[in-house]
C-alpha cells in the first residue's frame, strides 16, 4: 500500500483529501504545517506528498526545499494562488505537479495516481507497449501504429501524444502542455498547441476520438478499459 503524506492548515481540505485517498487504496499521514511535515519525513518513508504553500511556521516551498535535502519523495503542491511564478518556483525546487484551489478531488487523486506512476513504474512502462484498442504505443521504441500500420509522427508529436498517455484521464491545460513539453523558454502560444494536437489526431484516424478537447482548459487522453 502506498503512503502519502498531506500537508494544510485547513482540517476540511486535509479531511477531504484524505476521505478520497484512502477510499483509492491509499495509506494517509496528516501534518498542519511545513515544520510537522519536515519532521515527519525525517522519521518516515513515503511514496507522495501533497502540500500547501501558504502555511504557519514553514511555508510549502521552504519545507519541500527542507525535504528534497534528505529524502527524494514526489511532491503535489497545493496553492489558492495560480501565478506563474508560483508554479516556476515550484518546478525548479523540483514539485511533480502544482494544483490550484479550488480542486476536483477526483482529478486530484488522478494526479497522484499518474506521478506515483511515473516515479514508480516508469521502467515497466517504458519497455510494455500500451494498447488502446487498435492503438498501440511503444514509449521505448518511439513507435506509434495503428491498426497494425505505423505510423510516421514529428519529434514534437511522439513527446506530445507519450505525455497525453502517460497522464491518460488527466485534464491538462495548455499552459502546462507547453511547458512540460516545449519548455519554460519556448515563446509561442496556445495555437502551437492546437496545431500539434490536429495533426496528431489527423493520424490517429478511427482513435483520433481519443484525444478529447476541454473547452477553456486544453486536452485530455481519454481511455477506459
Amino acid at each position: 500500500m502506498y503512503k502519502i503524506l498531506i500537508v494544510d492548515d485547513e482540517p476540511k481540505i486535509r479531511e477531504v483529501i484524505k476521505e478520497y485517498a484512502e477510499f483509492s487504496g491509499y495509506e494517509v499521514t496528516e501534518a498542519e504545517d511545513g515544520m510537522s511535515a519536515v519532521g515527519l519525513c525525517k522519521l518516515n518513508d513515503y511514496d507522495l506528498i501533497i502540500m500547501d504553500i501558504m502555511m504557519p511556521k514553514l511555508d510549502g516551498f521552504s519545507a519541500c526545499k527542507e525535504i528534497k535535502k534528505i529524502k527524494d519523495i514526489p511532491i503535489i503542491m497545493l496553492s489558492a494562488r495560480g501565478e506563474e511564478y508560483d508554479k516556476l518556483f515550484g518546478f525548479e525546487l523540483g514539485i511533480d505537479d502544482y494544483v490550484v484551489k479550488p480542486f476536483s478531488p477526483k482529478e486530484l487523486m488522478a494526479r497522484v495516481n499518474a506521478v506515483i506512476t511515473r516515479k514508480n513504474g516508469a521502467a515497466q512502462q517504458a519497455q510494455s507497449v500500451m494498447k488502446f484498442k487498435g492503438l498501440e504505443i511503444n514509449i521505448a521504441a518511439r513507435t506509434v501504429t495503428v491498426d497494425g500500420v505505423k505510423v510516421d509522427l514529428t519529434p514534437k508529436e511522439y513527446e506530445l501524444l507519450f505525455y497525453l498517455v502517460e497522464n491518460k484521464n488527466i485534464a491538462l491545460s495548455r499552459d502546462k502542455l507547453l511547458s512540460d513539453i516545449w519548455g519554460y523558454d519556448f515563446f509561442g502560444d496556445d495555437r502551437t498547441i492546437d496545431t500539434h494536437i490536429k495533426n496528431l489526431r489527423n493520424n490517429l484516424g478511427p482513435y483520433r476520438d481519443f484525444i478529447v478537447t476541454l473547452r477553456g482548459v486544453g486536452y485530455k487522453f481519454e481511455f477506459e478499459g
